[in-house]
């Protein structure tokens, strides 16, 4: 007999909690249906179908769900209710607070000034960046003027060919102006293009770490630079190889420069949060940078066209320095003056 009652005691519990989940369901089953409706359409791009009440209830019936799935959750009420209650729940979170844009739109105002904007955001960091570049280069330079076995430190072993310390002014003259095509001086440039490139998006990627290695990692690229230039400068063709480098090189340093200022204003917004957490913090600068480093992996690749093109077609120093130049004011141009008039929402 008592095994009996246990197990209509049991069935009856188990009825009970059928229909307290049937009633729970009925009660709201018809706002469930309704935002799923208005879901749907908007998945399927047809939000220009629904009307201005579906529009307006779409925030109320999110958060009416959320507090159903609550219940349901706190209650224990049947596990398909509650998976069919957080599938829904998280398909309207991206109606509700996702980026209701097209790639082509997001694409349009990218270019259309959200990118240069962004730039003007870690301004502060770019000037940092900036000066810790220049003192990479004047590193490397002073440090190969005063002993040249600094220079085998700094470059490549498989580099130091003609362009070492005490190579001749027509050997180095000639990889800079050689008609044919110099082996040596494409697998240079070609080096330099792939180091940069993996400078740029370390310098970015290592920023979290309060930025130090970011700082450490461009300090010791530039000296690469910066060893180079002394080189070239013991036999007065400083401004020969600049107008080499200059063709793509205004725009593949610009690249790692930004790349760097967004690795420091990650680093620097960690550890300077100000009136915000550490977490907000960096999730706003990290949004900022993301956006940067969108552009330039642009950059890079446009430096890369140069380096394959322009530098073995243009043989000429001031033709050089003109394109150089060229490149070099349109980024300037592009990221501080263009779209300052841009309506913008701020984090």
């Amino acid at each position: 007999m008592a095994n009996m009652a246990t197990d209509l005691t049991a069935e009856q519990a188990i009825e009970n909690a059928a229909l307290k989940s049937d009633r729970f369901r009925l009660e709201r089953e018809a706002d469930w249906m309704r935002l799923e409706d208005i879901v749907t359409k908007m998945e399927k791009g047809k939000a220009r179908q629904l009307s201005d009440d579906d529009v307006l209830a779409l925030p109320t019936l999110y958060r009416t769900l959320l507090s159903s799935l609550s219940i349901a959750r706190e209650s224990s009420l049947d596990a398909g209710l509650i998976d069919y209650l957080e599938g829904l729940s998280l398909r309207a979170y991206f109606m509700v607070y996702g980026t209701q844009t097209s790639f082509g739109q997001w694409l349009k105002g990218f270019f259309g000034g959200g990118w240069s904007q962004s730039i003007r955001e870690i301004k502060l960091d770019i000037w940092i960046a900036l000066f810790v570049m220049i003192a990479g280069t004047l590193i490397g330079y002073v440090l190969v003027a005063g002993d040249s076995d600094w220079y085998y430190a700094l470059v490549p072993g498989n580099f130091a060919d003609t362009r070492v310390p005490g190579a001749s002014e027509a050997a180095l003259r000639e990889t800079l102006f050689s008609t044919e095509d110099h082996d040596g001086l494409g697998v240079f440039a070609a080096y330099l293009f792939s180091n940069n490139a993996q400078v740029a998006i370390l310098a970015f990627a290592l920023g979290f770490a309060f930025a130090v290695p970011s700082i450490l990692l461009l300090i010791h690229n530039m000296a690469l630079l910066g060893a180079m230039v002394w080189v070239f400068a013991q036999r007065d063709l400083t401004v020969e190889f600049i107008g080499w480098l200059s063709i793509h090189g205004t725009t593949e340093l610009f690249a790692i420069l930004l790349a760097g200022a967004a690795g420091i204003h990650v680093g620097r917004s960690i550890a300077f949060p100000g009136a915000k957490s550490h977490l907000k913090a960096a999730s706003d600068a990290g949004k900022r940078a993301a956006l940067v480093m969108a552009g330039v992996v642009i950059m890079l690749i446009c430096a890369g066209l140069l380096e394959g093109f322009a530098r073995q077609l243009i043989n000429d120093t001031g033709l050089r320095y003109l394109v150089g130049g060229a490149m070099l004011t349109f980024w300037l141009v592009y990221f501080f003056a263009f779209g300052r008039n841009r309506v913008e929402e701020r984090p």
